[in-house]
């Protein structure tokens, strides 16, 4: 399974919101880099929702399988183990990372027991997963190597059109003397090949490193 994230950068977010016996859950998925930036969103929620008496989150921040990956979930005064848990298996086990979920409950006047409430954030989570999937904002997370290609602004644009048919991920491109576009990739042989081409050999790649990119679903 792929890693996934929110598409557009930090701050993007999906919403939604399941009813279950009259307690309504208000799930924002958020997409964060940092702890803090998690913090700011749930007090974002809590503000906005202020009426509401729990704001229960979870969130994931970094790649699967590394040593530096971020876990937390908070269960805001539902008891333990029935919100932010859930929520936060919910997120893992479809894959996404650097996103905070935050559920808002408003209390429907009927108690749900442990296993409705686990059911309830759980499911809370995973439908605006769903919902951002149908709306096509979700992105993989893959480790990428980076490069730059400079070019003649006279010929920048056409190859940059070539390399975006031949699948070549470019990331931008900065106009000052020359043209210089932003490049990762995960085949540097592959990608020099196509540049080659595209160049008639007359420019060449330089190598920046590897960094995590968003790339397009297969």
């Amino acid at each position: 399974m792929s890693d996934l994230t929110l598409r557009g950068g930090l701050g993007s977010h999906v919403e939604a919101e399941i009813d279950v016996k009259r307690s309504r859950f208000l799930c924002s998925l958020v997409r964060i880099d940092t702890e803090d930036a998690a913090r700011a969103a749930i007090d974002e929620a809590r503000k906005k929702h202020w009426g509401a008496r729990h704001h229960c989150s979870a969130f994931v921040i970094g790649p699967r399988g590394t040593p530096d990956q971020v876990r937390r979930s908070n269960d805001d005064g539902e008891p333990s183990g029935t919100a932010g848990r859930p929520m936060l298996e919910a997120l893992s086990g479809r894959g996404l990372v650097d996103c905070l979920a935050v559920v808002t409950r408003y209390f429907g006047g009927t108690l749900l027991g442990a296993g409705g409430l686990v059911r309830a954030y759980s499911d809370a989570v995973t439908t605006t997963i769903d919902r951002a999937q149908s709306l096509g904002a979700l992105v993989e997370r893959e480790r990428r190597e980076l490069f730059t290609l400079t070019l003649p602004h006279a010929d920048a644009g056409r190859v940059e059109a070539e390399l975006r048919q031949r699948g070549v991920l470019i990331l931008g491109t900065d106009y000052g003397q020359d043209a210089v576009l932003h490049i990762a990739d995960d085949d540097a042989e592959r990608l020099a090949a196509i540049v080659a081409h595209v160049t008639a050999g007359s420019e060449h790649l330089e190598s920046l490193g590897h960094e995590w990119v968003d790339v397009e679903p297969a």
